[in-house]
């Protein structure tokens, strides 16, 4: 798979990857689902990657969700403690999208 993509004019176009912290793999941003803790300290689920706030990412799948919750990357990525009904809701929010 190529890191580029034609774009108009006839320039090559750099497609942004980033690393999912439940499975480690890197992929298209694009694929990936952004939480994001905002200036406020406030997390949620950003599905348009351009909410302002630091930024981690993870696949849009519940097992990786499942690692990052148990492994508590997400807590130290994001610089803050998360509380289990954050990460609840992400999981609904998460099935949600899936259905």
């Amino acid at each position: 798979m190529s890191d580029h993509k034609n774009a108009p004019g006839g320039k090559v176009k750099k497609i942004p990857m980033r690393q999912c912290l439940g499975c480690n793999e890197h992929k298209p941003k694009a694929e990936l689902l952004r939480v994001v803790r905002s200036p406020e300290g406030e997390i949620s689920l950003d599905f348009t990657g351009k909410k302002s706030g630091r930024g981690a990412y993870i696949c849009k799948d519940l097992t990786c969700l499942k690692k990052v919750r148990k492994s508590r990357r997400l807590e130290h990525n994001l610089e803050c403690p998360i509380s289990p009904e954050v990460y609840d809701r992400m999981e609904a929010e998460l099935s949600e999208a899936d259905a």
